[in-house]
């Protein structure tokens, strides 16, 4: 009777514990609304924000949006001016009368308009019809002078700052660049940003990059003349704004360290008079940040680290916001434990299939911050897997990239990898699934909190596509 009555008496401390273990879950996901997720990301991806361009006035408004939805929170403003961190840029806009380029082939010529091609850089241009040859990248960069003279034809690579490594790594002397972009990578029709830090040489080689479809095709083929006039930009200053709210941790120690929480909050802009909304890229991530941070900021007990909400301007261009935070970072990077980016969390209807209760990381294997991830899902019901490809390929496609490159562990959550609207003018809030949505925010929220609270800071594996980061973190540590 003794031992029975003293197993139940056992049994039910155990039951009491995991009860009281479970509650802070239960509280913060009960603050996780699908409807509320609905209402943000219904305004951010209105027409109304124009696509949020970077710079734009559509990016402008969901900035001050965020913003407000941070201070309803309750979280401390964390940037140089309130909850913005600002970076004074310049933008770089030349007027259409100033943009002729022209294919000639086969005996037919096309012009292409200034919407058709993107030409970033400052000197003016005049260049007679020049033989043009076209070459991969690996030949581009190999080649010691057969594109001398002559317009260099590459293929966009899916890599931020591609103008810039062919300005760096080119052993020939071409007359001029011409990197086939039909997917629109690289560039923004209207204009383009001008870093201060990093400010272009004068005599730099010329890079256009040709959108048009029908002129791609002819550069594709080869056998081809370019001619081109294109006039000196005019050039304004422009503020653009990374937005930041701090939720501050209790532990005395542990509240001077930092677990990241960030998304970007820019899109395309308008592409040939259509709005392109972006709500599942970026918006879903934007607006789950939002709705993290109410969550996390409602329970009356802190966590033990502090917990940074930021959403970022300009991914969309080459991670702007981020590689600035980089640079210019509100919190010591080597107190910053932590990054998961979100990317792409409202689309169900992946291309390779549907993908409902689950998420993927990129760098799956990269860090601890996986396991963190793995035992939230646990939690609240979600799967967490590996894409096989795209888990390493798209590891440098998001803002995690520019915390990983300083050595912190960092990685991008998604739902879908690639969704039927990419980049496409359909991509609108009405195709979400929000009651998913809201269940992959939970998962978020709990991760969050589980590396908040964990005295053990997140580390980079062994794994050999993780070893840069590895050696950066090292690095870090000297200095702490």
């Amino acid at each position: 009777m003794r031992h029975t009555a003293l197993a139940s008496v056992l049994g039910l401390a155990l039951l009491s514990n995991a009860a009281l273990a479970q509650a802070p879950l239960d509280a913060v996901s009960s603050r996780i609304s699908p409807d509320s997720l609905r209402g943000h990301l219904s305004y951010l991806s209105s027409d109304l924000l124009e696509g949020r361009g970077t710079p734009s006035r559509g990016l402008d408004l969901a900035s001050e949006y965020i913003a407000a939805q941070f201070r309803r929170a309750g979280l401390e403003p964390a940037g140089d001016d309130g909850y913005f961190q600002t970076a004074n840029w310049q933008y770089a806009q030349r007027k259409d009368a100033d943009f002729a380029f022209t294919i000639a082939a086969g005996g037919s010529s096309l012009s292409v308009p200034a919407g058709g091609a993107t030409a970033g850089f400052l000197d003016p241009l005049s260049l007679a019809a020049t033989p043009a040859i076209f070459m991969d990248w690996k030949a581009a960069l190999a080649d010691p002078g057969a594109a001398n003279g002559k317009v260099l034809v590459v293929p966009a690579a899916a890599v931020p700052g591609a103008a810039g490594i062919l300005q760096q790594q080119l052993k020939s002397k071409p007359a001029l660049v011409v990197m086939i972009d039909k997917e629109r990578r690289h560039g923004a029709p209207g204009g383009w940003l001008i870093d201060p830090e990093k400010p272009a040489s004068k005599g730099a080689l010329p890079v256009v990059v040709v959108h048009a479809p029908d002129a791609a095709a002819l550069l594709e083929k080869g056998g081809a003349t370019v001619a081109a006039k294109v006039g000196a930009p005019e050039v304004r200053p422009v503020k653009l704004r990374n937005v930041v709210g701090l939720l501050r941790g209790s532990d005395p120690q542990l509240k001077q360290t930092y677990v990241l929480l960030s998304a970007h909050y820019d899109h395309v802009g308008i592409r040939n008079g259509e709005i392109y909304n972006g709500a599942n890229d970026d918006g879903s991530g934007t607006v789950s940040v939002i709705e993290i941070a109410s969550a996390l900021a409602a329970q009356k007990e802190r966590p033990k680290r502090s917990i940074v909400f930021i959403a970022l301007f300009g991914e969309e261009l080459g991670m702007l916001g981020s590689r600035y935070y980089g640079r210019h970072p509100v919190f010591p990077v080597k107190d910053t434990v932590a990054n998961i980016n979100l990317e792409q969390l409202g689309r169900t209807d992946d291309s390779e299939g549907p993908q409902v209760a689950s998420a993927t990381l990129t760098g799956f294997d990269y860090s601890t911050v996986t396991e963190a991830v793995r035992k939230a899902g646990a939690q609240t019901g979600i799967r967490l897997w590996k894409h096989p490809v795209n888990s390493d390929r798209y590891f440098a496609h998001s803002d995690n990239q520019s915390l990983a490159d300083l050595g912190v562990p960092a990685h991008t959550l998604a739902v879908a990898f690639g969704f039927p609207d990419y980049h496409g003018k359909d991509d609108t809030w009405d195709k979400i699934d929000y009651e998913n949505m809201a269940r992959i925010n939970r998962m978020v929220a709990h991760a969050v909190l589980g590396i908040a609270n964990d005295p053990v800071r997140p580390a980079w594996t062994n794994v050999p596509n993780a070893t840069k980061y590895l050696d950066a973190s090292r690095k870090l540590n000297l200095a702490r």
